[in-house]
């Protein structure tokens, strides 16, 4: 298979397999909460609706960067899919497509002119301090490894066995960083259910569409790259099962915990960060 299919064919499987994710994760939500929930295939049925209806534009938005923003998001995700399971380059260029995620986040946020995506785009900056201790999960993992390419990540593994044994502290700091970006999760600041739909607020129809593409994308990307780091490379029925395993135990997360505020959520997680950062190291060190 030559380089563009394999590009196409694992952006589809990202696409697809990542927007049934976020399927069931809104049907195990309702389960749990006693609640029938939408089927599984809304979140498709949601974006095909958004595909045939018309676009508009609030007359508050800064065009042409309200436009372009939608778009940024969704190649950004394209290139974590290239760089991570067609050509398993470097951890390092996935984590930069997570910064760029919040810096585009923000600014989907303040271009729209919504006084709701304006507070989403604020708290999408103050979040970034919970989150910028996780990024110690990358020299964890290289002074574990000693690389941080994710084919060498996978070869280490498959020789000591998986890093969800040997740093789990740290496999925990990047799991705190999955349910960040689910809906209605505990840290879910930026979308949070009192700003309406956070910074994807007052995008409509194409503009929607090319959000939700970017959503599903990055849910199966951030699931992928947890379980190839700390477990390693796995058959598709391997990573299929992880990923809806992973899915559905955030799903429960999110139906029996509240949604903290955000000065709780940004401590919350600095503190997780905090003792996942001391304790891996002093645990390598005991190693």
């Amino acid at each position: 298979m030559n380089l563009m299919a394999n590009i196409l064919l694992n952006v589809l499987i990202a696409f697809l397999i990542g927007s049934l994710l976020l399927g069931l994760y809104r049907k195990v939500v309702a389960r749990v909460q006693t609640r029938p929930g939408p089927p599984i295939i809304q979140y498709l049925l949601h974006l095909l609706k958004f595909y045939i209806k018309e676009s508009s534009f609030p007359k508050t938005a800064a065009m042409p960067f309200y436009i372009g923003i939608a778009s940024i998001l969704m190649v950004i995700w394209i290139s974590a899919v290239i760089v991570g399971p067609v050509i398993q380059g470097s951890l390092l260029i996935i984590f930069a497509v997570y910064a760029l995620h919040k810096i585009v986040e923000h600014n989907a946020g303040s271009s729209s002119g919504s006084p709701y995506g304006k507070l989403s785009c604020v708290r999408a900056v103050y979040s970034a301090a919970a989150e910028v201790p996780l990024f110690a999960v990358l020299v964890i993992i290289y002074l574990q490894t000693g690389s941080m390419g994710i084919a060498d990540i996978i070869n280490y593994q498959a020789v000591h066995g998986p890093l969800l044994y040997s740093i789990p502290l740290a496999a925990a700091m990047f799991f705190v960083l999955i349910v960040s970006k689910a809906q209605y999760t505990p840290f879910s600041i930026t979308k949070g259910k009192d700003i309406v739909s956070g910074y994807e607020t007052e995008h409509f129809g194409l503009l929607r569409g090319y959000l939700m593409i970017s959503e599903s994308i990055m849910w199966y990307m951030l699931l992928w790259i947890f379980l190839t780091v700390f477990i390693g490379a796995l058959s598709p029925v391997g990573y299929l099962i992880g990923m809806i395993g992973i899915t559905v135990g955030i799903a429960f997360i999110s139906a029996t915990s509240p949604l903290l505020n955000p000065n709780h959520s940004v401590i919350l997680q600095i503190l997780f960060a905090a003792i996942g950062i001391i304790g891996s190291i002093l645990l390598m060190n005991v190693i």
